[in-house]
């Protein structure tokens, strides 16, 4: 039988990706396009690990790209729930560029994604409650709710 509630720290992802001369542009830079992706993969884990049903991206509200990734760094993505709906939840993920030689690490990026629990065909099914535990948390559970009713609205628009 599935859990009818977990607290947000039990579905965190945390997954290192290495920067490598594929993943870039013609300046050495890490790709959009790549990070996206790596941001999709560990929101989806994260999502999963939550609701123990696989999940679906239903929107990716936002991304932010503070600082540029160079080739050769580490890219260590943190995931994790920030509140549960109906059979949505959004996900929150902070990237984070680190050079190993230079010993830095700095917050690149931001993204907020929405996904959807599904049953084996492919229908969506009630997903299991998050408990916001810290103020963070509690912060984050609260902007959550803000944000799902802006994109609602923005929806009808």
């Amino acid at each position: 039988m599935k859990n009818q509630s977990k607290t947000i720290n039990q579905s965190i992802i945390t997954m290192t990706e290495l920067v490598l001369p594929n993943n870039t542009n013609q300046l050495g830079k890490l790709l959009g396009g790549q990070l996206m992706h790596w941001i999709d993969i560990c929101a989806a884990l994260c999502a999963i690990k939550h609701s123990q049903f696989i999940c679906v991206t239903a929107s990716v509200d936002r991304l932010d790209f503070h600082h540029s990734i160079n080739l050769g760094d580490a890219v260590t993505l943190v995931a994790s729930i920030n509140r549960v709906f109906n059979t949505s939840m959004e996900v929150g993920v902070k990237v984070f560029s680190e050079s190993y030689r230079e010993g830095t690490r700095i917050h690149t990026n931001s993204a907020y994604l929405t996904f959807v629990s599904v049953d084996n065909d492919g229908k969506p099914v009630k997903a299991i409650q998050a408990i916001p535990e810290t103020e963070d948390e509690k912060r984050r559970y609260e902007e959550a709710l803000q944000r799902r009713e802006a994109r609602l609205k923005n929806r009808s628009i």
